[in-house]
């Protein structure tokens, strides 16, 4: 019997050991295959965190696209090269996403206010001029109105994508906590599994056509896990097809994952933080909703968009949630109609 186990535990280190060396050799491959597009801005004078900002466009208005909940900007990739013929156009990934590194552990809990206060970091320390017009999808929504609760003077437009009613998350019932708190633990199983190499594993196994093992792997942590997987998957498959294996890198690391969880145990504070903001006085703000919204949540997003004297509400004909891939169009248009009225505005002045 001594032997046995032995003998198991000797498997079991070898396989480990393997998995951690497979990680590592894809990520060095990864890491030359696809660099930054951006720049690496460092946002803690010297001290690491470096956040990831890339910018189109060299005239007009500034605007600044904020990704949704575990997204990066490669979720800008159909919106921000249009929206640059108009506009100076950044897109950025906060910390722990994309090409940022990993948020400081002096940074705090990852909520929607110290992630304004990092974007506001970002954006000073690569000196992008403002005032900004602030795009946000889904959570980026939740720290675009954080910014222009904090800074006001700063902002000369907010577009919301389909952002979740803060009061849906500031106070969830107990079938939405169980559903973040799951989504959290998921994650982080799934970084620690990203370490030993078998995200990696079951990502080129996806890619290559093979379902049976990344299914097997996932459904044995719930259903919970293979419909956050899933919904993942799909997602990815909305990118343009040479962006895919970008996005595929950077789930294969285990830092995103991490991130995610912090997101997502934190989700309530972020939300009451946005419930809490005032009134958005006259700013020109675009509230966008996807296609056919129960009767609740167009009536919750009207009421977000009369935060606003000037505010106004979108419901798409068509695309659901990822409207900036499902209808990229709509979504530039809603851009371009605030950086008109603010460019009416200023030549009235």
């Amino acid at each position: 019997m001594v032997p046995f186990l032995l003998c198991a535990v000797g498997v079991a280190i070898a396989l480990l050991a393997a998995g951690v060396v497979y990680q590592a050799v894809g990520s060095a491959r990864d890491a030359r295959r696809f660099a930054a597009p951006g720049r690496l801005v460092d946002i803690h004078n010297g001290d690491g965190g470096r956040l990831h900002l890339l910018g189109m466009g060299d005239a007009g208005p500034t605007v600044i696209l904020d990704a949704g909940i575990g997204a990066s900007s490669l979720s800008w990739s159909l919106v921000q090269p249009l929206a640059s013929r108009f506009a100076r156009v950044y897109a950025y990934d906060r910390a722990g996403y994309g090409w940022s590194e990993p948020p400081q552990i002096e940074d705090g809990r990852r909520i929607a206010s110290r992630m304004a206060e990092e974007l506001r970091r970002l954006l000073r320390a690569a000196e992008v001029p403002g005032p900004y017009i602030l795009v946000g999808h889904s959570f980026g929504g939740y720290v675009a109105r954080m910014y222009v609760e904090r800074w006001p003077v700063e902002v000369a437009g907010l577009v919301m994508v389909d952002s979740p009613s803060a009061s849906d998350w500031a106070h969830p019932n107990r079938e939405r906590r169980r559903q973040h708190l799951g989504g959290a633990l998921f994650s982080r199983i799934g970084g620690t599994l990203a370490r030993l190499g078998v995200v990696r594993f079951c990502l080129d196994r996806l890619s290559r056509g093979s379902k049976g093992t990344p299914v097997a792997v996932t459904r044995a942590f719930g259903p919970a896990a293979l419909d956050l997987v899933t919904r993942m998957v799909s997602q990815v498959m909305k990118y343009p097809p040479g962006l895919r294996p970008v996005a595929q890198a950077h789930w294969s690391r285990p830092a995103p994952f991490f991130t995610l969880a912090e997101h997502l145990e934190h989700l309530p504070e972020s939300a009451q933080q946005v419930a809490a903001c005032g009134s958005l006085g006259d700013l020109p703000f675009v509230v966008m909703t996807q296609s056919n919204p129960t009767p609740e949540r167009a009536a919750q997003q009207d009421a977000m968009a009369c935060q606003s004297t000037r505010g106004r509400h979108i419901i798409a004909r068509a695309g659901g949630h990822w409207l900036l891939l499902d209808q990229p169009e709509l979504v530039i248009e809603a851009i371009e109609s605030v950086v008109r009225e603010i460019t009416v505005e200023a030549v009235r002045r």
